[in-house]
């Protein structure tokens, strides 16, 4: 049998073969080298190099993957974080949209509460062509009532769209000063508007201490460290300090109103003839330059519709939602009709500066 790594040599002549003369001459076989093999060095370096390529591409896809996951991450955080859109009325399917934002209850300051979160989302949606500001609030605080009156300021500014104001059942004193970044404001003929003032409620226990035994001895840097306190009399150097305080914040607070109403702007002596604390109601609020017009939000909302310039068929009208059913109710509870919370209690107690009707304070 011929072996394979033979081949056949210089005579050329095939097995049994005859040559010319027709004699079988034999071939001559040439033995070839064996071929070379790969050693256990080289296959351990060939493992090593496929192993490393495998780990490459296992490590590429996870990086891949891990990407993938960070922006649907983000994504899905981002779309949790946003409020719900109610629909109101008009064309479900338009991308032309009116926004309801609502304040209501007591106004205090919360940066990443419901109230920032509508503006923030308004301000962040291109498809919104105007706003309805619907209050429905007593006031609260001043802080709270500047700060989302600066926001709202803020994003009016960015998205140039108008903003129409509708009172509900209340907007009084903190509750006014937010409505003062409308263009125009509307107020039901049932709304309470006004209460233009400011007040620190300060409590003195100082009688109840002295009876029941209880003497408060705080250490303090200065003398008028702890004015303010429950327990003792109000000084009449702390009261003047106190009086100071309100007295800026009112002049504060008219300048608002006179930078948000042209005629109080044109004529400061009429806003301050109003300017007592005192309520009114939806007639004497338009017959003295208080709103512009009564009329429900149906109103303002056609108004807004018009002042954005867009046809009512081709509109959408919603109103924000918070994600949770629980907060949802709370927030739609919590007007001024009802009772505070102990929450709110506790908070308006301590001495702050406040723009709210002084019916709604828990202790007269």
């Amino acid at each position: 049998m011929t072996n394979p790594n033979e081949i056949y040599g210089v005579q050329g002549n095939q097995p049994n073969q005859p040559n010319q003369n027709g004699q079988n001459i034999p071939p001559i076989y040439i033995h070839l080298p064996q071929q070379r093999t790969f050693g256990c060095g080289s296959l351990l370096l060939q493992s090593i190099v496929n192993f490393a390529i495998f780990f490459a591409c296992c490590f590429l896809l996870i990086v891949v993957l891990a990407v993938i996951g960070a922006t649907m991450s983000e994504e899905i955080a981002q779309k949790e974080t946003l409020l719900s859109e109610k629909f109101i009325k008009g064309n479900y399917k338009s991308t032309n949209k009116i926004a309801i934002l609502t304040i209501s209850g007591v106004i205090t300051t919360n940066e990443d509460g419901y109230i920032a979160k509508q503006i923030r989302q308004i301000n962040n949606d291109h498809n919104i062509k105007a706003v309805v500001l619907r209050v429905d609030s007593p006031g609260g605080t001043i802080s709270g009532s500047d700060y989302y009156l600066y926001l709202m300021k803020k994003m009016k500014a960015a998205r140039n769209i108008p903003i129409v104001v509708s009172m509900g059942a209340i907007a009084a004193s903190g509750g006014y000063y937010v409505s003062m970044v409308g263009d125009e404001i509307y107020a039901e003929p049932t709304t309470i508007t006004g209460s233009i003032g400011v007040i620190i409620p300060l409590f003195n226990a100082a009688s109840l201490c002295q009876k029941i035994g209880f003497e408060s001895t705080p250490i303090t840097s200065g003398h008028l460290k702890g004015m303010g306190s429950i327990t003792k009399p109000l000084g009449e150097e702390e009261r003047k300090v106190w009086q100071k305080l309100v007295d800026e914040s009112f002049a504060q607070f008219k300048a608002v109103i006179r930078n948000g109403r042209k005629n109080f702007e044109e004529s400061p002596e009429l806003l301050d003839k109003l300017a007592t604390g005192q309520v009114y109601n939806a007639m004497e609020a338009e017959e003295n330059g208080l709103i512009d017009k009564i009329g429900y939000i149906d109103d303002a909302i056609d108004r807004a519709i018009s002042l954005a310039g867009v046809s009512e068929f081709d509109m959408k009208v919603f109103k924000f939602k918070p994600k949770s059913v629980f907060l949802e109710k709370l927030l739609e509870s919590n007007s001024s009709v009802n009772p505070i919370g102990t929450e709110t209690i506790s908070d308006l107690t301590t001495p702050k500066v406040y723009l709210i009707m002084p019916q709604v304070l828990p202790v007269k």
